[in-house]
């Protein structure tokens, strides 16, 4: 390709193009950051001159909105269910977003265009390329940078007068009250249990309220916590979930919209918290099912008196929650890595790249994939035969059929996407005669990683 006499191929214009992106969002982030600056120099150099001024050229209603202000929110304030108290309300309150990911994104896009005073985020996560369909606050120009960072530089830009405070850590039981403490309303937009009740605990313990939402798969639903005598996360659910049933995005998958809608719906409830208009979902909660367009608002048991957390007769102290184990009482990491079994001894387990040699050298043997249906749809090794795990005890004869068309001493091996689901199903297949079955340690990723960098992850 000839540009102005410059003959680039693709991938040099795809190279320089990412690095002008990424220079871009450098330089609009670093604009907006001055920005702000100068508004609160203007500011307080004003504030320094007022004797001056004539009050009125400046906050010509209530001493809380200025002219630029009346214009910005102009459209709040035609409201007459909300208008300038409800906005002089919001202007002088703050919000905890504790997640930049896909139900955070949506609602601290809102958060901050709406006028709170003070947006903080609470994120220790890098952009990936695969967040983009549905954290929607992020660019491509951020992958492999900060959430944090990210976010922040985009509610700048949308608003430069609303203060925005970065988090760049995780939020855990060593820093939790010292963060949430500076704050008026919690946003929980996290995605794992130990978070969850975490979240809850901190909220109940400093008396804040919390809007809680949830997106997996095609549903979604939203409540509040913590809120006007209302239940807290405890007093719903005292004991945790299996962690069978504790599932997220990265293992079943999220329609990007979802979050986006449920992340939109608790930025209006804190909207509604903060500037004292209309009625929470305090003591109800939204439950959205995406695929037949259906809403419905189901009323929620109220606080509980025995709740471990905000119960009459032992509530929860700083002391209590600081020492309180959040993964050991769900059984669930805190982490955002995917989980790593270890169920099968050595002589069971082989490493993609011996799966690989041993196939470069045509041993005989039978592959067992045992994703989903619909998993294996997406990508898949040449040869590999489809026996999801739920299945598999339905389908054994299918098994030997297949090692039966091959030599006698013919291996078989499982395989998954990362290398849990396949320790289960050799576990399954040695308990049923089938003594030599294998698991791919690290599944398809592994494959990916060690074997053939071009193969597809999702």
């Amino acid at each position: 390709m000839d540009s102005g006499g410059e003959r680039l191929t693709a991938s040099e214009i795809h190279t320089e193009l990412a690095s002008l992106q990424t220079a871009k969002a450098a330089i609009d982030e670093r604009i907006s950051t001055l920005e702000s600056l100068l508004k609160n120099i203007t500011t307080e150099d004003e504030s320094e001159t007022a004797s001056s001024t004539p009050a009125a050229a400046e906050t010509p209603l209530t001493g809380q909105l200025t002219a630029d202000m009346i214009y910005r929110y102009s459209r709040h304030l035609l409201l007459p269910s909300f208008g300038v108290e409800a906005q002089s309300n919001l202007l002088n309150s703050s919000v905890l977003v504790i997640g930049a990911g896909g139900l955070g994104s949506p609602a601290l896009l809102y958060l901050a265009a709406c006028g709170f005073g003070r947006v903080g985020i609470v994120d220790h996560d890098v952009v990936e390329l695969n967040n983009l369909h549905r954290q929607i606050i992020h660019t491509e120009a951020y992958i492999g940078r900060s959430k944090v960072e990210s976010a922040a530089a985009t509610c700048r830009a949308i608003n430069s007068t609303v203060r925005i405070v970065e988090h760049k850590e995780a939020f855990r039981t060593s820093n939790a009250l010292d963060i949430m403490k500076k704050y008026d309303i919690v946003v929980d937009a996290t995605d794992n249990a130990p978070s969850r009740y975490m979240i809850s605990d901190c909220c109940v313990v400093l008396g804040k309220p919390l809007i809680s939402g949830a997106a997996l798969g095609l549903e979604g639903q939203l409540t509040v916590y913590n809120y006007n005598g209302g239940p807290c996360y405890r007093c719903l659910f005292p004991t945790p979930p299996p962690t069978t049933a504790c599932q997220r995005c990265a293992d079943s998958g999220v329609l990007g919209v979802v979050p986006g809608i449920i992340g939109c719906l608790q930025a209006l409830e804190a909207i509604k918290v903060a500037g004292a208009v209309g009625e929470p979902l305090s003591g109800r909660m939204l439950l959205l099912d995406a695929l037949s367009a259906r809403i419905r608002i189901v009323k929620i048991r109220g606080r509980s008196l025995q709740c471990e957390a905000c119960g009459e007769n032992a509530p929860m102290t700083e002391e209590q929650f600081r020492n309180f184990d959040y993964e050991k009482f769900t059984q669930s990491p805190l982490s955002t890595s995917p989980l790593k079994l270890d169920l099968l001894p050595e002589d069971a387990r082989i490493t993609s790249k011996e799966y690989y040699e041993k196939n470069i050298k045509g041993e005989a043997h039978v592959l067992i994939d045992v994703r989903p249906a619909h998993h294996y749809k997406i990508i898949s090794l040449p040869n590999s035969l489809n026996i999801p795990l739920s299945s598999l005890e339905q389908r054994l004869s299918e098994i030997s059929e297949a090692l039966g068309r091959k030599e006698e001493s013919a291996s078989l091996y499982v395989v998954c996407r990362r290398g849990n689901d396949s320790q289960r199903a050799v576990q399954y297949l040695r308990g049923a005669g089938f003594n030599l079955a294998k698991d791919i340690i690290g599944g398809l990723e592994s494959w990916a990683h060690d074997v053939d960098p071009k193969f597809p992850t999702y």
